[in-house]
């Protein structure tokens, strides 16, 4: 697409005629396109069977490491195919090795998956957790990590695009720092791609997890990890199978030189090729044309939100993206979503599990949020808002 044109995007799209849909975040809708393709390979692997399809699709299947690559600024030999964001980075960080004493330094946004894992290998080894404070504005301190490194640090790991709100974490900063001090660094970026351009040299990260089913409008049950070519050989795959290495002799084997050494055998190349139409559309309508409708449309949502008596919007940074948390007074987010969904407006909810060190910082225990997308029109953006208004003045 040369130029934006709403109107295709939202014919592309068969559910904007059912709900407004500000839940991308959670799982955006998916264009026709994406769901052509994954039907379309189920029913090649009904009609001649699962082995087969895959036999007859496997210079596309091939081609999904290049587009998911040419998405983010890697090689196609940095890419593994991985079922959801969460096991993507587990794939990384699990492979890493810490000792007593070591230091995994995250910001107060991590997600509760990630955070979890951090305790368990905390907990197994001895390494410590410690929050990297935020700025002023709410992101993560860039001046306060610096203040942080020594030779203890074994791991950087941010998520770049919390949950629970819409600042975006100066990642390429962080990764600058990283880099300087050779110090590994994960970000986790599953809320971000498919959002905004993402490029993993200009960010310096050494690892990088994301998602299908959120801004990529991808399938559920789909992501992938960027691991760097160079790093491959730091980390030590918590697991693997037939497809991650080679079984040269009884008492040996031999890992793939790439990243699909964090794969394993048996997936869903349905799923696969319903990603990658998803990577195919997503690029043509193209990711800096996205950014900035998604920041219009959020930053339209939110004005609309604060002239709201008893509402309050929660997002902080000083860069801001397509994700609106607020609340409303007298109001939990639970009745709010419910008399939202009634209308068929669809949104989510965040709360104290998800990002526990952020929210108990803001004394918070959940809000609503709502996260917009390209193909979200203004009208909806408006009918969302004074939905809102009935609710508070309710």
């Amino acid at each position: 697409m040369t130029t934006f044109d709403l109107s295709r995007v939202r014919a592309d799209t068969p559910g904007v005629a059912q709900v407004v849909h500000l839940n991308n975040a959670g799982a955006a809708l998916m264009p026709a396109p994406v769901l052509g393709a994954v039907t379309a390979y189920l029913g090649r692997e009904a009609a001649i069977g699962g082995y087969e399809a895959h036999a007859e699709s496997e210079r596309a299947i091939e081609g999904s490491y290049r587009r998911a690559a040419a998405l983010i600024g890697a090689r196609a030999e940095e890419i593994a195919f991985i079922e959801n964001a969460t096991r993507a980075w587990d794939m990384a960080f699990y492979g890493l090795r810490f000792g007593a004493g070591d230091r995994i330094l995250t910001g107060a946004h991590e997600y509760v998956s990630n955070y979890l894992a951090y305790l368990q290998v905390a907990q197994r080894t001895g390494a410590a957790i410690e929050v990297i404070p935020n700025d002023e504005s709410g992101q993560v301190s860039v001046a306060a990590l610096e203040r942080m490194i020594d030779r203890r640090v074994k791991l950087i790991g941010l998520t770049h695009v919390p949950t629970n709100g819409g600042v975006v974490n100066p990642a390429a900063e962080v990764g600058r720092v990283a880099r300087a001090a050779g110090i590994p660094y994960l970000l986790d970026a599953c809320q971000s791609v498919g959002q905004m351009p993402i490029d993993v040299r200009a960010i310096g990260c050494d690892m990088l997890s994301t998602t299908g089913r959120k801004y990529l409008r991808g399938p559920r049950g789909t992501g992938f990890l960027f691991v760097r070519s160079d790093f491959l050989e730091r980390i030590d795959p918590p697991m693997i199978d037939t497809h991650a290495a080679a079984w040269p002799a009884r008492d040996t084997y031999v890992l793939r030189p790439d990243a699909r050494r964090f794969e394993n055998w048996e997936t869903s190349y349905a799923l696969r090729l319903g990603l990658v139409a998803a990577i195919d559309y997503a690029m043509a309508v193209g990711l800096p044309t996205i950014y900035r409708r998604v920041q219009a449309l959020a930053d339209d949502f939110r004005r609309r939100l604060d002239a709201i008596p008893g509402v309050a919007t929660r997002d902080l940074g000083r860069e801001r993206c397509g994700i609106v948390t607020f609340t409303v007074d007298g109001k939990p987010a639970d009745e709010v979503n419910a008399t939202l969904a009634a209308r068929r407006i669809n949104v989510s909810k965040t709360t104290v599990n998800g990002t526990r060190i952020d929210m108990e910082q803001r004394g918070l225990t959940a809000m609503t949020r709502a996260s917009v997308h390209y193909y979200n029109s203004e009208e909806e953006v408006s009918a969302a808002a004074d939905a809102v208004a009935a609710i508070a003045g309710g």
